[in-house]
């Protein structure tokens, strides 16, 4: 008999593994294309959240798909869409609930997560017009400010003091957010980018969305930093903002420590990350498009 498919451990080898390379996909273009990093969507153009980012992600770095659309063999069929001979399908995980009776007698609601399996729109032939579209370049904000970029952190409420020390930091005490001045960045994008891993961690606060870790001060630590981690990427990308941190080995460590001391830690974070970004874009809205000089 086949030994049964661990969705968890699945998830967390794929990510170790692209962790451990040294290319994580969210912290580069896509291969192979001319686009930057989308948030990968369904067939019907909903946005995939948590884990699946990341996952979908990994596998359209690795592959060079362009389109940011995925769908099921079937759905791929329903839209008039024919999957080509070879290709590979890669996993997304389903979560969801279901009741059950307890040894008492009680009925009580446990959560599961199953796995699927998607296409990229670019592994499929037939499809209608706009599917496999390439994703539009993020903006390449140069070595300037951006004052609508600006203003929509401004929005979030958490003061953010600027000196000349090269320290970026939040402080839980004071609720109050450290950056160095962006003249002093490589790149706007990377500015805002930091900007975005603070304002992260400003949502654990009691009055925000009261993140609590459990574990050791350095294991609380590991679990913070990468639920920040993936909120920035997550934040920034929605906000059109190629994502540029160069790796750090102190995350890569605590990402990989944790990850295999724990097989569903990352799912935990990706998942409070996805708070912590819906936080941000329901009290800021959506940051206005426009071209920046």
């Amino acid at each position: 008999m086949a030994p049964k498919f661990d969705v968890y451990a699945h998830v967390t080898d794929t990510i170790i593994a692209e962790i451990e390379a040294g290319t994580p996909p969210w912290r580069k273009p896509w291969t192979g294309s001319a686009s930057g990093i989308a948030l990968p969507t369904r067939h019907n153009g909903e946005e995939y959240r948590g884990i699946n980012i990341l996952m979908l992600w990994v596998m359209a770095a690795k592959h060079g798909y362009v389109s940011s659309r995925w769908m099921t063999y079937k759905q791929a069929q329903e839209l008039g869409g024919q999957v080509r001979k070879g290709e590979t399908s890669s996993t997304v995980v389903k979560y969801g609930t279901f009741t059950r009776e307890n040894e008492l007698g009680i009925e009580e609601e446990l959560p599961y997560a199953r796995a699927y399996r998607v296409f990229n729109a670019d592994q499929i032939d037939g499809l209608p017009d706009g599917f496999n579209a390439t994703v539009n370049r993020p903006r390449d904000l140069g070595t300037q400010g951006d004052p609508a970029l600006d203003t929509w952190f401004a929005a979030l409420g958490v003061p953010i003091d600027t000196t000349d020390k090269p320290e970026a930091y939040y402080r839980p005490s004071t609720d109050r957010i450290h950056m160095p001045p962006i003249a002093t960045f490589e790149s706007a994008a990377r500015y805002f980018e930091v900007l975005a891993h603070e304002q992260a961690h400003a949502t654990k606060a009691q009055r925000r969305l009261d993140r609590q870790h459990t574990g050791t001060s350095q294991e609380r630590y590991a679990k913070e930093e990468i639920v920040a981690e993936l909120a920035s990427v997550m934040v920034t990308c929605r906000l059109g903002i190629q994502p540029a941190f160069d790796q750090s080995a102190a995350y890569l460590d605590h990402w990989i420590d944790l990850l295999r001391q724990d097989n569903r830690a990352i799912i935990r974070a990706a998942s409070m990350a996805q708070a912590a970004c819906d936080w941000m874009f329901e009290k800021a809205g959506d940051a206005p498009a426009h071209e920046i000089e």
